[in-house]
């Protein structure tokens, strides 16, 4: 691939004009997506026990002959009755002695369609208007020749998993990890050993960026051409603090927050999302109240005061030490992210109540993830002289939009053709 002679170049779409064209030789792609990003299924075994008649091992009524149903995304969680029947069989439990993560009892999950982008198209494919997620960019790649299957792949996981410190077990995570290796292996196997485009939203920029350090460079060299992250949380998030605060609805209608908080807090990968100490800083307040002010630093305390002082362990040891892990994976990276977006900065719970919702203060950011932390790769890898970086900001694009925002979808695409035909893309010429 043809490097950029200066090793790290940011760039503002409005100063730039792209002059690329896609060859016939595509490199590979993969996607992986963000949290609640792809479809997963689950199966109910004797040992569920469930806590209300509504939750019996009959529900829902609609399951494959081996019992299995798809429980991301099922509309029935928009009642309340199922929603606690949700939150019961998504919950995750933390084995202090196993040190890691682990099902419900008598919940079994699986992700299906690996290796395809069918479960990241919609949530639920009954619904696609309403749960459309990745299927406007897979059509958009469509047009420039990908092929599901053939030069065009997906990474459905189990996002409510995520990854620990060195020396910690995550065999969920490191499952998923040692499937997308392969999965990179063999797609450029299959395509004559073109290296592959790496693509990810939000979540899966962090599972990608470990894949990548925690693998010699001589294979990243070898197999990665190029790595796209859009909306990518490398430093967490602030509305984080709302999810293990007050639950948090994730904009799903009619669902009471507080019926799925309890899920997620459980969630391994809810806390890799929280904010960094090492990105926002020890001294910013993130979450004020009459009695108290906490900032990134003050997260183990936080969880104390909120009545989740079962996650203290877990963050402490296992997720802390990840949060200040943003090694520069040495290979090309490209990262597209919204601004221009109002997104929570600072909560105020006025009077102390954790199970009400805060009053906001907001700034820049894509509406989920904070300026700071969508930069946070910029400034960690600023005197990396051997890490080449690109950063397109897109006005007024959300954290969601990105994936199918005519504007975003037409910069990504771009992107992507210049990366096939070894372009840099990069021409300081004004459209103006």
């Amino acid at each position: 691939m043809k490097v950029l002679d200066i090793s790290m170049i940011i760039v503002s779409t409005a100063m730039m004009l792209y002059t690329c064209q896609s060859t016939a030789n595509l490199h590979p792609l993969i996607l992986v997506p963000g949290a609640g990003g792809n479809q997963f299924e689950a199966r109910l075994t004797k040992e569920y026990k469930p806590t209300s008649l509504v939750c019996n091992r009959w529900y829902p009524l609609k399951k494959d002959f081996e019992g299995w149903f798809r429980i991301w995304f099922d509309p029935s969680v928009l009642l309340a009755p199922f929603t606690k029947c949700f939150n019961q069989r998504m919950k995750l439990y933390y084995d202090t002695d196993l040190d890691d993560y682990y099902n419900a009892p008598g919940v079994q999950t699986r992700v299906t369609h690996f290796g395809s982008t069918t479960s990241l198209l919609y949530l639920d494919p009954n619904l696609k208007k309403i749960t459309e997620y990745m299927a406007p960019l897979v059509n958009a790649l469509q047009q420039l020749g990908y092929r599901d299957g053939t030069n065009l792949f997906g990474a459905p996981y189990d996002f409510r998993y995520g990854l620990a410190a060195e020396g910690h077990p995550s065999h969920v995570g490191t499952k998923f990890l040692m499937d997308l290796k392969e999965l990179i292996e063999t797609a450029s196997n299959s395509n004559a050993g073109r290296p592959v485009i790496l693509l990810s939203h939000s979540l899966g920029g962090l599972f990608i960026l470990q894949l990548l350090n925690r693998n010699p460079e001589s294979w990243c060299q070898k197999y990665i051409k190029h790595f796209i992250a859009l909306s990518a949380p490398w430093g967490g998030t602030v509305e984080q603090m709302v999810t293990f605060a007050s639950g948090n609805t994730l904009g799903v209608p009619l669902v009471n927050p507080l019926l799925v908080r309890e899920e997620q807090r459980s969630s391994e990968s809810n806390m890799w999302l929280l904010p960094s100490p090492k990105v926002f800083g020890t001294t910013r307040p993130l979450v004020i109240t009459p009695n108290a002010a906490y900032s990134a630093h003050d997260i183990p305390k936080f969880f104390k005061d909120i009545g989740f002082s079962q996650g203290v362990l877990p963050y402490t040891s296992r997720i802390l030490p990840l949060l200040d892990n943003l090694t520069a994976p040495q290979v090309p990276v490209t990262c597209i992210i919204g601004s221009g977006v109002k997104t929570p900065e600072t909560l105020f719970y006025g009077d102390g109540e954790f199970d009400k919702r805060p009053e906001i203060v907001y700034g820049d950011g894509d509406g989920t993830v904070n300026m700071l932390s969508l930069l946070a790769i910029e400034s960690n890898w600023a005197n990396n002289s051997h890490q080449p970086l690109k950063m397109t900001k897109l006005q007024g694009v959300s954290h969601t939009d990105i994936l199918k925002d005519d504007i975003a979808l037409e910069k990504i695409v771009e992107e992507i053709s210049c990366i096939n035909s070894e372009n840099t893309g990069i021409s300081l010429v004004s459209k103006a």
